[in-house]
């Protein structure tokens, strides 16, 4: 929390008539601390989602048999979580072993107080919030194809190929003719 102290604009007087100004003390949230495991679950997600449809529709371009593609997605949910998790601990561990010598620098050199050492050491990025937020958001992510390969009895007959081709085909319109009419705003 950061602390933002407001000083009215009109001064009152007290009882010997001595003008004074009221001070306001108000806490602010530190919205920056959320970034640290948001921006790793938004990447956890978006990365659980398409890497793993991607992966799906590899293997469903070769063989198509659902039991092999739950089986492909499961496989690639639990490796690609478990990969989020190693990846985003080791390199939010490096940004937080970079911060904290900058931390202790200033500090052995005098340029910091106690209390902007405290501020400073809070919002240092925790690896491990990092890694477990990317780690759910990646797993969350990926059982959306599975959920659509569990529901789907045969992966691409010609009329399913179709509706599919279908979906893809209006969401590329979509995409273009929004892009367009945006663009001209």
């Amino acid at each position: 929390m950061a602390v933002a102290i407001k000083v009215h604009d009109q001064p009152t007087k007290d009882l010997e008539e001595q003008t004074t100004k009221t001070l306001e003390i108000e806490e602010a949230f530190d919205y920056s601390k959320r970034s640290q495991w948001l921006r790793a679950s938004v990447l956890g997600a978006n990365d659980g989602l398409l890497s793993t449809a991607a992966l799906m529709m590899g293997v469903g371009a070769v063989k198509k048999d659902n039991k092999t593609m739950i089986l492909t997605e499961i496989a690639g949910l639990v490796a690609g979580a478990c990969s989020m998790a190693i990846g985003e601990f080791v390199s939010v561990y490096s940004q937080y072993d970079t911060e904290m010598q900058q931390i202790k620098r200033e500090s052995l050199h005098g340029n910091i107080t106690k209390a902007e050492l405290e501020v400073k050491k809070k919002k240092v990025p925790s690896p491990l919030k990092a890694a477990t937020a990317s780690t759910f958001m990646f797993a969350i992510g990926a059982v959306v194809p599975l959920l659509a390969a569990a529901f789907v009895m045969d992966s691409c007959e010609v009329d399913g190929c179709n509706r599919s081709i279908g979906g893809w085909l209006a969401m590329g319109i979509t995409f273009g003719l929004t892009k367009l009419v945006g663009s001209g705003l």
